[in-house]
């Protein structure tokens, strides 16, 4: 990855607007782009485009939307984004923020009005900091139907996708402003394309061993369940041509990966009612503070593994999702009939597991500050999975302003043509693992995707 002097480029053809990534992000910056007049190259490093979206549940949180209003629930923006802050504690980007949380409903609406789009109200259950229902999904909630739906939608515009294309080299002139990319193809052809603006989509920096263990050194040793092509070149590119990283040290984790199968498996199990217990049978935190911040807890226990346990009830609210039923195909799942016959099959003691499983009956905040009673307590049968704790993506990167445009360092002046959104930009958890509300990775990439196309287009 380098930057050069934009007189060094051999430029073989100008395209007014150039995405490089092909996820949820680059895709929806494309069809926005197209839809305001645009014209669109999208350039993605992978034979089939799918990122970090297709590793995701697919849950786009957004308010205000039709579907919202449709099932009675009441929620705007500004409780969107008091949702975000209190998660954040406040250290949200407040720029992204605005933007996001205005951005969400919206943008939601655009795309289920597409033919190719599916996006349902998720009901049932609330994810960890969500004072409503807001998260919409593909029936199946997964990521992997997300990017399909989209690449769908790419395809139905007649939108070029240019796939194998990996970025090299950016040419740009002495302030900022970038004139022109050279690509790498598999067969080591290169070429240099010119660009009237870009938007970088394309990775945060979680494949980056190194970057990781400088910038989130708790999660070096974990399992990254993100795209290996995270390698923060975006970030590199931006600061390079003098804009600024920002909240570095934000990601997201979960708390609830199957091992060693590397699934995973969803944490409404908790919410409505399951709990997590280590090798010795014993509960060590509140597993309704966040399924990110608990895969730091999780990965601190003997064998940086746990155990998540639930009954009947909560197996069949798993069973709705295409990942937990993968789970099940691969005997992850574990069942029991009693307390006894679920020790033994899961190798804790049974005494300490059953002062666990009866948490669940007390009334009131435990001694980890969740309260219970509000759902259930849990009963025979009983069933378990073994999780560990996973890196998933990380939430820092280029610092941008409402439209999605990067900032020069120390200022709030845009820097020349260049938009970022998704893994390459800071997004809204603020700068630690705990501020991370549920969705808050998909929200930034579909929001500034489409700020970030709309902007572009009527710059060029």
């Amino acid at each position: 990855m380098t930057i050069r002097p934009a007189g060094d480029a051999r430029i073989t053809a100008t395209v007014p607007i150039v995405v490089v990534g092909a996820g949820a992000c680059g895709m929806v910056a494309a069809l926005s782009a197209a839809e305001a007049g645009g014209e669109v190259l999208v350039l993605e490093r992978d034979a089939v485009p799918a990122g970090s979206t297709a590793l995701s549940s697919g849950m786009i949180p957004a308010a205000g939307t039709e579907e919202q209003r449709a099932q009675g629930v009441i929620d705007d923006a500004s409780a969107f984004a008091r949702d975000i802050q209190s998660k954040s504690k406040g250290r949200s980007d407040r720029a992204v923020l605005a933007a996001a949380t205005e951005m969400s409903g919206p943008a939601v609406d655009w795309l289920n009005a597409m033919p190719d789009v599916e996006l349902r109200l998720v009901e049932g259950f609330l994810y960890p900091g969500h004072s409503v229902a807001r998260m919409h999904a593909p029936p199946d909630r997964t990521g992997r139907s997300l990017i399909g739906m989209l690449r769908a939608a790419v395809e139905r515009r007649g939108l070029d996708v240019m796939t194998g294309a990996t970025v090299t080299d950016l040419y740009a002139r002495e302030d900022g402003h970038v004139t022109a990319l050279r690509i790498g193809r598999p067969d080591g052809a290169a070429e240099d394309i010119g660009c009237g603006a870009l938007i970088l989509a394309c990775n945060g920096y979680g494949g980056n061993p190194d970057m990781v263990a400088k910038h989130i050194p708790e999660m070096a040793r974990a399992d990254y369940f993100g795209h290996p092509g995270n390698r923060g070149d975006a970030v590199a590119w931006g600061v390079g041509l003098g804009g600024e990283a920002k909240h570095m040290s934000a990601y997201q984790g979960h708390g609830s990966v199957a091992t060693p199968h590397g699934i995973l498996i969803t944490w409404a199990l908790m919410m409505e009612g399951g709990i997590q217990v280590n090798t010795t049978g014993q509960r060590f935190s509140n597993e309704h503070a966040g399924y990110s911040e608990q895969a730091v807890s999780v990965l601190a226990q003997p064998g940086g593994v746990a155990w998540n346990i639930y009954d009947a009830s909560r197996h069949e609210l798993g069973l709705a999702f295409d990942d937990y039923r993968a789970a099940m195909a691969q005997g992850a799942i574990r069942d029991a009939v009693s307390i006894e016959d679920l020790a033994a099959k899961i190798g804790v003691p049974s005494g300490a597991l059953a002062r666990s499983i009866m948490d669940t009956a007390s009334v009131g905040p435990d001694r980890f500050g969740r309260i219970m009673g509000q759902k259930p307590q849990l009963e025979a049968p009983f069933y378990a999975v073994k999780v560990t704790g996973a890196l998933f993506h990380t939430q820092g990167g280029l610092r941008v302003d409402g439209n999605a445009r990067v900032v020069r360092r120390g200022t709030d002046r845009p820097l020349g043509n260049l938009y970022a959104g998704g893994g390459a930009a800071c997004g809204v958890s603020g700068p630690f693992v705990d501020g991370y509300l549920s969705g808050n990775g998909l929200l930034t990439a579909v929001t500034l995707g489409r700020l970030a196309g709309l902007a572009a287009a009527a710059s060029v």
